[in-house]
């Protein structure tokens, strides 16, 4: 059984629209960032960044002791490995999956994750302008970037529905609040609506719907804790004693 460490964020759905595409079983526990979840020991002993989504196996591949998996991308390519679906046995294709696996983890995530930064913070902590202009205009080019890639395909890594695609939807379900126009990418549009009719992408993005915090609803000084907390981190010192 698959221990998954989750908040309902766009990498904690990548992993649930997996598991819930191959039919695994797993267990969602809950990671809530918004109190921290993310700095406990026990967390921090499968997820040593402090980012969830994180995954506990007991039942790994061949057998033996538990398994535990950080980092979206690594945890999607593990889940489809042990299934075996989704994910190209043959070489090509498996870099054709793997580049674009990359290439959300590099850019598309980043990116989006940024611009929703900035424009979360509005103007309590100055003028945000600029990097608002930056990401958007970033976003919007990673918007082009898919949809040039699915002028001739059906999905990003060519035409069968891999991982590749199944990283990258949960991004660009807030596409309005990112500024940007479907219509102005017409072959994104047809994948992107393809996919969200899939059941299992349904379900997938479903998950945890009852833990997400609505922010609007929060004091200013809830507020002032949270972004302490989340943001502006500097290095956790590590543990004396260590090799040296």
């Amino acid at each position: 059984m698959i221990d998954l460490h989750y908040w309902p964020t766009p990498n904690g759905k990548k992993v649930t629209i997996l598991l819930e595409e191959c039919g695994l079983p797993y267990t969602v526990v809950a990671c809530n960032i918004a109190q921290g979840t993310q700095f406990s020991d026990e967390f921090l002993s499968i997820g040593p960044n402090n980012r969830m989504p994180a995954l506990l196996d007991d039942d790994p591949p061949g057998g033996g002791e538990a398994i535990s998996v950080f980092e979206s991308g690594a945890m999607m390519m593990y889940i489809a490995e042990k299934a075996g679906r989704f994910w190209p046995a043959d070489v090509r294709g498996r870099y054709e999956v793997a580049q674009w696996l990359i290439w959300q983890m590099a850019n598309q995530g980043p990116k989006f994750g940024e611009l929703g930064h900035f424009l979360r913070l509005g103007d309590s902590q100055g003028d945000q302008s600029y990097a608002v202009t930056r990401f958007s205009d970033e976003a919007n080019r990673l918007y082009g970037v898919m949809n040039n890639r699915l002028y001739d395909r059906r999905y990003l890594a060519g035409d069968e529905y891999t991982i590749a695609d199944m990283v990258s939807y949960p991004w660009c379900v807030n596409w309005k609040a990112q500024g940007q126009d479907l219509e102005e990418f017409p072959y994104f549009k047809r994948w992107f609506e393809e996919l969200g009719a899939r059941p299992a992408v349904q379900r997938g993005m479903e998950v945890g719907s009852d833990l997400s915090v609505d922010y609007s609803k929060l004091t200013p000084e809830e507020m002032v804790s949270i972004r302490k907390m989340l943001y502006n981190q500097r290095a956790r010192p590590a543990p004396e004693g260590g090799l040296l």
